[in-house]
């Protein structure tokens, strides 16, 4: 090959390598998030009050499927437990009208969220093409539902062909599972009680990676907060970036 061949083509390969670049097809969305009160079935199992679910335990953030579907699991076989109607999922009681709480671990362009009990859709928000802030709280209205139903939520992401579910077992008017457990008090003795204080439980500095249970208080950045969720911290669910989970003291 003469000098001047060798010349064009290298100058060929430098013009055709931006092209292909920008060609490349985008893949999933690098989002994830799921409703975490109240309690997604993903959520229930993360906190560990439904056995045998799987991974679904470690990654309650990642149902993620093509949208348009009306499946709890997304369409993924790896989170099949989740459309298991045999499991004992419970339903929190709840009134008419439900405030819907979403926790973000990774944010991306949303288009918007919706919200489906059967296949009738009870609502819509717009997530304006914008990224959503760590956490988010939609109110919906459920007048007409009564005794136990199963909500779908769905985020539906802007610039990609998918979306990530999420399924809420409610008792809409109260009776939900599990039922509150109640004793026969004893009779009353004359002989009172010492008092005892209960200082809440202390897990030190938050840590990514830690498994946190309500009740427990970390501190971060000087201050110190409550958690009101029980979940495993991970990277961007620093205290003062997730109300949902954590309470300032």
């Amino acid at each position: 090959m003469t000098w001047k061949r060798k010349l064009f083509a290298a100058a060929a390969g430098a013009l055709l390598a931006p092209v292909l670049i920008v060609v490349l097809p985008a893949t999933s969305a690098s989002a994830h998030g799921y409703v975490s009160d109240p309690p997604s079935r993903q959520a229930n199992c993360a906190a560990g009050k439904v056995s045998g679910c799987g991974s679904i335990v470690y990654e309650p953030q990642s149902v993620e499927g093509p949208k348009g579907l009306r499946s709890c699991n997304g369409g993924l076989s790896q989170f099949a437990e989740l459309t298991d109607e045999s499991k004992p999922w419970p339903a929190k009681s709840v009134g008419t009208t439900v405030t819907f709480n979403w926790v973000f671990t990774a944010r991306h362009s949303t288009s918007n969220y919706e919200y489906y009990v059967g296949g009738t859709r009870v609502a819509v928000f717009s997530g304006n093409n914008q990224q959503p802030p760590p956490t988010l709280s939609h109110t919906v209205n459920l007048a007409g539902y009564s005794g136990r139903i199963k909500v779908l939520a769905i985020w539906n992401i802007s610039d990609t062909a998918n979306a990530f579910y999420s399924c809420v077992d409610l008792q809409v008017g109260g009776g939900g599972t599990p039922p509150p457990t109640t004793t026969t008090p004893p009779p009353t003795t004359t002989t009172r009680p010492p008092t005892t204080t209960t200082t809440p439980p202390t897990s030190g500095t938050w840590a990514a990676g830690t498994a946190y249970k309500a009740g427990d208080v970390v501190t971060y950045g000087g201050a110190s907060y409550r958690c009101v969720q029980p979940h495993t911290a991970i990277a961007g669910w620093e205290p003062p970036n997730t109300p949902a989970l954590w309470q300032r003291q």
